[in-house]
């Protein structure tokens, strides 16, 4: 009886265990990067050069699983639905900020994910047709005020990070531009070219090259440092709008009950891949600034993030269809 009894004891004691020999050996097969956008995009070839250094450092492929739809929703809910054992991660965007407040979710975000790691930010870039009558931001705010309802912004959609940086703006500077949504940031930067539309806010990599061609004029940077590529460009908080601070981002999540050695080993590669100097480099040639961080540092961010966006999306009453 009493072997019995010690036999079942030490069968107990190899089940309890067996998860954690799992997770010890994790990952022992090929990891599924979720990207909830279209493949091409932004945020998809990002998630390629950061997800190639992470197979290396991890000693396994990473898959990337293209997911678009629903402004991230679709991938996102793929995601917060699979099983929590570190072989299925969310690559995404602003939006992840974004949604909770603009559309009703099939999952919460705040405790169906786990953030792993920052990955990078993307300033943006006010800029206005180069044959516009104001050169710094002091002369443009002070145009909007003197002439109300003949100032407008394009977007590169609503709910986009080009919109919520015109809100922003809108909102801490007491004007009222008017939002014009586009089907992307292409359209909108050619009719701000042709003078359809008074500003936009564009990421670097899509914007700089107008800039420098004399096509744009670049009045501030929408973050708290100034863009390296455009050293004499001052940021909004310098142009008179302290704190002004809307970037775009991306970063790695876990679905919920993934084991915390897991998101501690997941978030190291992370933070390896975008320390290397190569991965750095093309970050840095497609307008991001490499981050980086852990678990704990991205956690205060993204709700950091979330809860301004909360804020600006219920004082401009932002919608999107």
């Amino acid at each position: 009886m009493k072997k019995t009894t010690r036999v079942l004891k030490t069968i107990a004691a190899i089940a309890a265990c067996a998860p954690l020999l799992g997770w010890a050996a994790w990952p022992d097969k090929p990891i599924r990067m979720v990207v909830p956008y279209a493949a091409g995009g932004g945020a998809d070839n990002t998630a390629r050069i950061v997800a190639q250094q992470m197979s290396a450092a991890l000693g396994r492929q990473i898959v990337i699983d293209n997911r678009p739809g629903a402004g991230g929703v679709i991938g996102e809910d793929n995601v917060a639905k699979a099983a929590g054992d570190g072989y299925t991660v969310l690559y995404d965007a602003s939006a992840f900020s974004v949604n909770p407040a603009l559309r009703k979710l099939p999952f919460d975000a705040t405790k169906d994910f786990i953030p792993v790691s920052l990955v990078a930010t993307a300033p943006q870039i006010l800029v206005v047709p180069e044959n516009a009558p104001y050169r710094t931001v002091a002369e443009f705010l002070d145009f909007a005020r003197k002439n109300p309802g003949k100032l407008s912004f394009a977007s590169a959609g609503g709910g986009t990070g080009s919109h919520l940086a015109g809100e922003a703006l809108n909102e801490q500077a007491k004007v009222n531009l008017m939002h014009v949504p586009y089907k992307g940031g292409a359209p909108a930067l050619t009719d701000l070219m042709g003078g359809q539309v008074s500003a936009y806010f564009g990421n670097v990599a899509s914007t700089l090259g107008y800039v420098k061609s004399g096509k744009l004029r670049a009045l501030a940077v929408s973050s708290t440092r100034r863009v390296p590529a455009l050293p004499d460009t001052p940021t909004l908080g310098e142009s008179g709008l302290p704190g002004y601070n809307v970037v775009e981002w991306n970063g790695v999540f876990l679905p919920k009950g993934t084991p915390p050695d897991i998101v501690q080993k997941l978030g190291k590669a992370v933070q390896a891949a975008v320390n290397d100097p190569t991965v750095r480099q093309k970050l840095l040639q497609l307008g991001l600034e490499p981050a980086g961080t852990t678990p704990a540092a991205f956690a205060r961010f993204v709700q950091d993030e979330t809860s301004r966006v909360s804020a600006l999306v219920r004082a401009r009453n932002i919608r999107v269809d």
